[in-house]
């Protein structure tokens, strides 16, 4: 079996008349962590809206393994197995932690079994779950928000999940607890493709790295090679050329 999960070829796409994507390609491996970076406009956010099936792309082919998704409904394509985790908060303050968790098996609810076996495995993974589960999502940090926003999304065990800008508005701490619970997800075989606009951390956190702009894939490889590349030093670490 192939271990490439995620591929897009040729993919153009935008909204109106206009191109955000020129030709994007992408390959994503299993059990690997890829950071996309690239400035404002660059295409990164579009790229996850092609993916998970809000927005279709006007030529080329995005897959999930084998299986072109490009034209399928968000719901298909999260059926399918892949996961978002969104920018913004996503949780409902009012609700309990565990509700909002189960949000996230929806589409399993009627397989009483499977939705208890999820439950249990998600809570595996993030104590914090299960141990302030009647709880309200509004009592929680910022850091602690975002761990439950990752537990829903994982209730449907994908094998791709999209992470848009992880580490917004944490703190260090929580930051190191997020990082860890992503490389757990790689290390557990799934693929993580995550914007980070901390480009530091997401080439620190991530396997493989990927600078786009102009809605193209400028430069990609590890994530090490990218991050130590001058030009992308220069451009977003700060670092003058050559140092």
């Amino acid at each position: 079996m192939s271990d490439i999960v995620l591929t897009m070829t040729g993919v153009e796409a935008g909204y109106g008349g206009g191109l955000v994507l020129q030709g994007m390609d992408l390959a994503l491996d299993r059990g690997t962590i890829t950071c996309i970076v690239g400035p404002n406009g660059a295409g990164k956010s579009t790229v996850f809206r092609v993916i998970s099936g809000l927005l279709k792309a006007r030529s080329g082919s995005v897959k999930l393994g084998e299986r072109e998704i490009n034209g399928l409904d968000p719901a298909e394509i999260l059926r399918a197995g892949i996961a978002q985790v969104p920018q913004n908060r996503a949780l409902f303050p009012e609700m309990s932690i565990r509700d909002n968790l189960l949000l996230g098996g929806y589409a399993i609810r009627r397989d009483k079994a499977l939705l208890k076996k999820r439950t249990a495995m998600v809570e595996e993974m993030i104590p914090l779950i299960k141990e302030r589960a009647s709880e309200h999502a509004g009592n929680l940090s910022g850091g602690q928000r975002r761990m439950v926003e990752i537990g829903r999304a994982l209730m449907l065990d994908p094998s791709l999940v999209l992470m848009d800008e992880p580490s917004l508005g944490l703190d260090p701490k929580s930051v190191a607890k997020v990082a860890e619970l992503i490389r757990g997800m790689a290390a557990e075989g799934r693929t993580v493709l995550l914007v980070e606009q901390n480009v530091r951390l997401g080439m620190h956190l991530a396997t493989h790295g990927i600078v786009m702009e102009q809605g193209q894939v400028r430069l990609t490889g590890d994530a090490k090679d990218i991050a130590d590349n001058p030009e992308v030093a220069s451009m977003y670490l700060g670092k003058a050329s050559g140092t």
